[in-house]
């Protein structure tokens, strides 16, 4: 005789193992209040578990809520689309305008979950030795410089551009529009500020050396 399923598993939970529905639960929680506070008891209620369910297929608190955090990420990408940005279409301004946009939008809605972790370590720690949750392991900023690399290849940058040294100046506008407030408890804006956007885009374009000067280290 096969084992009886929990009552969590019996009305239905698409086809998912009960370790597999604790993480969406925990994940689920993640998205609506975020990380503060979030405790077992919490979890394995939304789950309709016994507390002590969740020992039984996690190594602790933090495995679950590292694995949780992973699969929220994964869901406010998955939400937002693909990279808004082809090789060859449109213009690379534009496209990296719509990036920003983009990146922008992502930090807004994963960051918070991981400001309220600062005090759990160790939860980090897990989550950051799982694959990158974004672009099918490769991360954003490995997105961003594809997507230019390939601009590169098609002669819509100069040969010497670099790319990874972009995409990281572009990831890390977004990090500075939202962790900053975060922290310190102000509004995240939801837009990119026309101005931030009109300068950084300028300045990866046209970069910051006179024509015609030779930038060297």
């Amino acid at each position: 005789m096969s084992p009886r399923k929990a009552a969590a598993l019996r009305d239905g939970t698409d086809g998912l193992s009960l370790r597999e529905h604790l993480v969406a639960t925990a994940g689920r929680l993640i998205a609506e209040r975020g990380t503060t506070g979030l405790t077992v008891r919490d979890i394995a209620r939304a789950a309709r578990v016994a507390d002590g369910v969740l020992y039984n297929h996690f190594e602790g608190k933090e495995e679950l809520l590292a694995l949780a955090l992973h699969a929220h990420v994964r869901s406010v990408e998955r939400d937002l689309g693909p990279l808004p940005a082809r090789p060859g279409e449109g213009t690379v301004a534009g496209n990296l305008r719509a990036c920003l946009t983009y990146g922008l939008a992502l930090h807004r809605a994963f960051l918070p979950a991981f400001a309220g972790l600062l005090p759990q370590p160790e939860v980090l720690a897990r989550f950051d030795a799982l694959p990158n949750p974004l672009g099918e392991g490769r991360g954003l900023q490995a997105m961003l410089a594809g997507y230019l690399r390939a601009e590169r290849d098609l002669g819509r940058l100069t040969p010497s551009a670099d790319p990874e040294a972009a995409a990281t100046l572009l990831v890390g506008v977004c990090h500075e529009l939202v962790l900053p407030r975060l922290l310190r408890g102000a509004p995240v804006p939801a837009d990119v500020p026309p101005a931030t956007a009109d300068a950084l885009i300028a300045t990866l374009m046209n970069g910051l050396a006179p024509s015609g000067v030779a930038c060297t280290s």
